[in-house]
């Protein structure tokens, strides 16, 4: 059996994902998380053979978990599903280590093979990103940067709760640290990006396609 970590943000999505997989008889879907910080915390407590993941969640964007999982977690290999198909989300995923892309509209047979793949040891793109990959390799000096830049794992975290709204009591409740630890962590966030106060943040991180 592959033990499948499914995380997307959209509920109804997510559970018909799940009953499809469950359906096939050779897959186990171990755990399910509606954010990018559970599908991280999932990932190492379940360490899945495939997490299947979401760019665009909560509290951590899918670029970032899918580099944390390979980095943390080097036998659980990445399928990205997602509604986008721009080129920088594709080439994003790919350096952040991601074994497989493939849209949302792919049929469930795509689906199950591109999982089948990857737990194999192999890869799976669709055809889109593959057109994608293809083309980026003559052109190598057009590779996007990485929109959240030099900041670490915990000031991303920060960021998007900025981003969500919190206020720095707020965010040190949720990350369990102190309240002038948190000021620190957003400090170093506005000064990394050059923005001047939260407002910038946001209107940075939709600039960047960090949120929607």
């Amino acid at each position: 059996m592959i033990r499948l970590l499914i995380a997307d943000d959209h509920t109804v999505l997510r559970e018909c994902m799940v009953a499809t997989l469950r359906a096939s008889g050779d897959c186990l879907v171990v755990g399910e998380a509606g954010d990018g910080i559970a599908a991280i915390e999932q990932a190492h407590a379940l360490r899945p053979d495939v997490a299947v993941i979401d760019i665009s969640m909560p509290r951590l964007s899918g670029i970032d978990v899918v580099r944390r999982i390979t980095e943390e977690l080097p036998r659980t290999r990445v399928l990205v599903l997602t509604m986008h198909e721009e080129d920088e989300y594709v080439v994003q995923m790919v350096r952040a280590g991601a074994a497989g892309y493939l849209v949302k509209d792919a049929a469930a047979d795509e689906l199950l093979k591109a999982i089948r793949s990857i737990a194999a040891g192999g890869v799976h793109f669709g055809p889109y990103a593959t057109k994608i990959l293809a083309g980026r390799l003559h052109q190598p000096q057009d590779l996007p940067q990485d929109p959240y830049g030099s900041l670490s794992d915990r000031e991303r975290e920060v960021l998007h709760l900025v981003v969500d709204g919190l206020t720095i009591k707020e965010i040190a409740i949720r990350l369990s640290i102190s309240a002038k630890g948190a000021e620190n962590h957003r400090s170093r966030v506005l000064a990394k990006l050059d923005v001047r106060n939260s407002a910038e943040l946001v209107r940075y991180a939709v600039r960047k396609r960090i949120v929607e």
